[in-house]
């Protein structure tokens, strides 16, 4: 009986933790009208800019090894005058909006709740509650809404390196004509293939900004509960960008 009641134990803890996020996300909502846009901007800049250079490596590589392995399977029978424009479809539906989603779990959302997890630790947020500050507004609000800006126009600039990248290998390592591959980007390609993956983009922005920071509040006493709030933050938010990359896709395309 003893299993039976450690999947019980288990199962109550999971339904609290989910009615304690959406909690934090009814709060985040009510606030958003009282947004501070000088803190919006300052999150911009330090969880978006800084984000640059890896989102511009992880997705140049990727671009470049997807067309290293397609382009030699397609031009064997006779579609490589499809290259580009699956590497456009299939970065600006997919592998863009999710490659930029993990870079920046892995990044961002360490980091919020590295920060949020360390206020709690040394009792800022309390401080914060004794000055009638609301945590959430200043704390969370101005994340959610960095982030949901700038991870669709870092996912838009990665699909935009990641065909770039693929544009290099097909070019300058499978021969095609840069016409060829260019063209089919045209043909094969929509504008819906790149907004909606934007959207997307701005969902994941949203889930890691919000998991971040309820990992980093609900971080107990201690400077190893902020390591283990930190870790625990961007395996969710993986996990999470992932469920929801299957059913925004069934949704949206």
């Amino acid at each position: 009986m003893n299993w039976l009641e450690n999947i019980g134990r288990f199962t109550m803890k999971r339904f609290e933790q989910t009615g304690d996020a959406m909690m934090l996300l009814w709060q985040t909502l009510k606030q958003l009208k009282m947004i501070n846009f000088l803190h919006v901007l300052q999150q911009m800049a330090h969880l978006g800019v800084d984000s640059l250079p890896i989102i511009s490596l992880t997705l140049l590589f990727a671009g470049a090894v997807m067309t290293l392995q397609i382009a030699d399977v397609l031009v064997r029978y006779g579609a490589q005058s499809t290259v580009g424009g699956i590497m456009a479809v299939a970065m600006g539906r997919e592998l863009g909006p999710i490659l930029v989603g993990v870079v920046l779990a892995g990044r961002v959302g360490a980091a919020i709740t590295a920060e949020i997890g360390t206020m709690k630790v040394t009792e800022q947020i309390d401080a914060l509650r004794v000055m009638a500050t609301d945590p959430v507004g200043y704390l969370v609000v101005p994340r959610v809404v960095a982030c949901m800006i700038m991870v669709p126009i870092l996912a838009f600039y990665g699909v935009v390196i990641g065909i770039a990248g693929g544009y290099f290998v097909a070019t300058a390592i499978k021969g095609l004509s840069p016409s060829t591959y260019l063209d089919s980007i045209q043909m094969f390609s929509t504008i819906s293939d790149f907004t909606l993956g934007l959207v997307k983009s701005s969902i994941f922005g949203a889930v890691i900004a919000l998991v971040g920071a309820y990992k980093g509040m609900n971080t107990k006493m201690g400077a190893e509960a902020v390591g283990f709030s930190t870790t625990s933050s961007v395996v969710t938010s993986i996990i999470l960008v992932f469920v929801l990359n299957y059913f925004l896709s069934s949704a949206l395309f």
